[in-house]
């Protein structure tokens, strides 16, 4: 079957899926929602599911991951889940409030009394209910269904997702712990839209922790937007660790107005094809943007960072840093633009991306990108793939480190370097236990995870 055919196939396909529960998506999701799906699925057909040809996913072939049979979840799940059970955070000084989302749906049983004042948690769908205009400010502002085919199909299947508000000049002490569950009997696709919305002088850490609970494959299309105002703070944690017949394609588009500043990390540590898409606009003066990823992959693994940095108004500053370990025939890609536009003086952008590549048969593929259309700023990107340096594997061998442990130290340390930014410290503990699991090739996806899921 040539590409052509297989892309038109896996097309035509997802629209079929579509028009057959398009009754049961409609029935089940707020009128919000319901009518931008046409405008969604008209924008997808003309996209279609993007192959290599396609030059954003130049790397990452999506026909492969749709030319095939998916069920979808239309309806919630009404399953009742004990997070206590199913997950069990096993971090002793983690102080979280604890959201669960399973299949894409907000779980009706979260238990969220002691949030404080001026902080509202709830489904999307309850927040198209009850807070309409807050979610409207912040809705498809900056997530133009035209511009990418993942993000036609979210708006075509999204029917429900999370919804955050922190109130003016209000502080959330204790972090927002978001778990995202993926379980069923079939091999399914999930959609997830969620907005997040912090008002003037706010403060939230946000901590995403994406997992599996059966061994089928899954899609899960999840967009997040968010809105930054003046002088509010925000921390965003991701972390990917979901069985490896999962594909993960997680949007984060982000708008900060001016003297804000955003914490991003986007932590892989399981999972079968991911493409992380991260958007930031920098849209007042003084905002300031920290973008941070540590990918650890093998077996047939395939991840890829896609970055997209806007500074639209002066005196802001990003900086992004992206690192990799890739080993067995696994891929990775990192692609990151900086657009500095024609009135953003006195700008500062920073940008790297280092890898490592354990085997001969583990491939990395990185375009550092920069368009400045604006004289007066300070911009630099680079990139770097290798193997170990053997100098320094031989001084550690001559310090009586044998060799084998000698390379999970230096292979640590490469990673590390990026999680010592983490604002939360026993997650950061916590992830850090985790990464040297990894490292060491112990498979179980998540130790506080009682149902053991093959990796």
């Amino acid at each position: 079957m040539s590409d052509k055919n297989a892309l038109n196939n896996a097309t035509l396909a997802l629209q079929a899926l579509y028009l057959e529960k398009k009754g049961a998506i409609i029935d089940n999701a707020p009128d919000f929602l319901n009518e931008k799906r046409d405008a969604a699925l008209d924008s997808f057909l003309v996209q279609g599911v993007p192959s290599k040809k396609v030059e954003n996913y130049k790397y990452t072939n999506l026909v492969e991951v749709f030319d095939r049979q998916w069920d979808v979840v239309a309806s919630k799940d009404d399953a009742n889940i004990d997070v206590e059970e199913v997950f069990q955070c096993d971090v002793p000084d983690l102080d979280t409030f604890t959201i669960l989302m399973v299949n894409g749906w907000y779980y009706p049983k979260n238990d969220l009394t002691a949030l404080p004042e001026g902080v509202t948690v709830c489904s999307l769908q309850e927040a198209f209910a009850h807070h309409k205009d807050l979610v409207e400010e912040v809705y498809c502002r900056y997530t133009d269904h035209t511009k990418d085919p993942v993000l036609s199909l979210n708006g075509m299947f999204a029917q429900d997702g999370l919804f955050v508000h922190v109130a003016k000049n209000v502080i959330l002490e204790r972090p927002l712990q978001i778990i995202n569950l993926m379980n069923g009997d079939s091999d399914r696709m999930c959609s997830q839209r969620n907005v997040v919305l912090l008002e003037q002088g706010s403060q939230a850490k946000i901590a995403v922790c994406d997992h599996t609970l059966s061994n089928q494959a899954f899609v899960f299309n999840n967009m997040t937007e968010v809105l930054v105002k003046e002088n509010a703070s925000l921390d965003v944690y991701n972390v990917q660790n979901q069985n490896n017949q999962t594909i993960n394609l997680s949007g984060l588009n982000i708008e900060q107005q001016s003297n804000s500043n955003v914490l991003t990390h986007a932590v892989v540590l399981h999972g079968g094809v991911i493409r992380n898409n991260l958007t930031i606009n920098l849209n007042g003066e003084n905002a300031n943007a920290s973008m941070y990823g540590i990918s650890v992959a093998d077996q047939e693994q395939h991840v890829d960072n896609f970055t997209t940095i806007y500074h639209s108004k002066p005196h802001c500053v990003s900086n992004q840093v992206y690192k990799n370990v890739m080993s067995g025939n696994s891929e990775g890609v990192f692609t990151g633009c900086i657009h500095v536009l024609p009135y953003a003086e006195k700008t500062a952008a920073f940008q790297q991306n280092n890898s490592l590549l354990l085997t001969e048969t583990a491939q990395m593929n990185t375009k550092p990108q920069l368009i400045i259309d604006n004289d007066d700023v300070k911009c630099s990107h680079g990139a770097t793939v290798g193997q170990i340096d053997e100098e320094a594997l031989f001084y550690l061998r001559s310090r009586g480190i044998g060799e084998h442990e000698a390379r999970l130290m230096m292979i640590f340390a490469f990673a590390h370097d990026v999680l010592s930014n983490l604002r939360i410290e026993p997650l950061r503990d916590r992830i850090d236990q985790l990464l040297e699991r990894r490292l060491r090739g112990e498979d179980s996806p998540c130790d506080s995870c009682a149902i053991e899921c093959n990796s």
